[in-house]
């Protein structure tokens, strides 16, 4: 479960108002098929005069005892990113540098070098970021297309409702994958892509409560390809969110 959704929200105070360190906490319970298990989210944005670092770490609990109940965790993926951004206060300030690092522990992992571009409505309210990186392979995986295409959208006070937040990611990019075919028990496909996005939705609840912390929504992860599994895949998910 792969994140990145804090970078449009505090990428436009970055460029609009002096901006502090913002870290916030998810935790979802996973309705989909083959998951019915709680994931945690540790996800934090800080700028500085040089650009800023957007880092996030995810846990599943999904380690089962023998009597089928989830004891642990069962695995952790991270990523952390850094735009350079020496030119802030000129006409290219929306045009940064990036550098990343992903990894699943014991799995894999990814270093990417490439641009972000960000847009924006006249408040902020409405942003938008656009990622081209080359991206590099371990562990045997190999890529045609070694390039990732990323886009990164927030929405305020969607529809006029103080506190409700529509905000995702998308991303896709090229790899070699052989995936199992649910559908055909025994057969796998070999693909050139992978696609994953997550569009959330957030509504600050706390703000009724004495607790602007607080955050109930929802997320569905959208898959192509994604993680051994062939073809489409789309994954409901409920959780809360504090804002530290």
């Amino acid at each position: 479960m792969s994140k990145k959704l804090l970078v449009a929200a505090v990428a436009a105070l970055a460029l609009g108002t002096t901006v502090h360190a913002q870290t916030n906490l998810q935790t979802f319970y996973d309705f989909g098929r083959n998951r019915n298990h709680f994931t945690t989210t540790l996800e934090g944005f800080y700028n500085d005069d040089w650009g800023n670092t957007f880092f996030f770490i995810d846990y599943d609990y999904n380690a089962k005892n023998s009597k089928g109940v989830n004891q642990a965790p069962s695995g952790s993926y991270m990523e952390i990113a850094r735009c350079l951004n020496f030119w802030q206060g000129s006409a290219l300030a929306p045009l940064s540098l990036q550098v990343e690092y992903n990894g699943l522990v014991g799995v894999n992992q990814n270093f990417l070098f490439g641009v972000d571009y960000f847009l924006h409505n006249a408040d902020f309210s409405n942003t938008f970021n656009f990622k081209l990186l080359y991206k590099t392979f371990s562990n045997g995986a190999t890529s045609n297309v070694p390039i990732q295409f990323t886009f990164v959208w927030g929405m305020q006070d969607l529809f006029g409702v103080k506190g409700l937040r529509f905000s995702g990611f998308a991303d896709i990019w090229g790899e070699n994958v052989v995936n199992f075919a649910e559908a055909l028990p025994g057969f796998y496909t070999a693909r050139k892509f992978v696609f994953i996005s997550e569009p959330q939705l957030w509504y600050n609840i706390g703000q009724h409560i004495g607790i602007p912390n607080l955050h109930i929504g929802t997320e569905v992860e959208l898959t192509m390809n994604f993680a051994g599994y062939d073809g489409f895949y789309a994954r409901p998910c409920l959780g809360t969110k504090w804002v530290f």
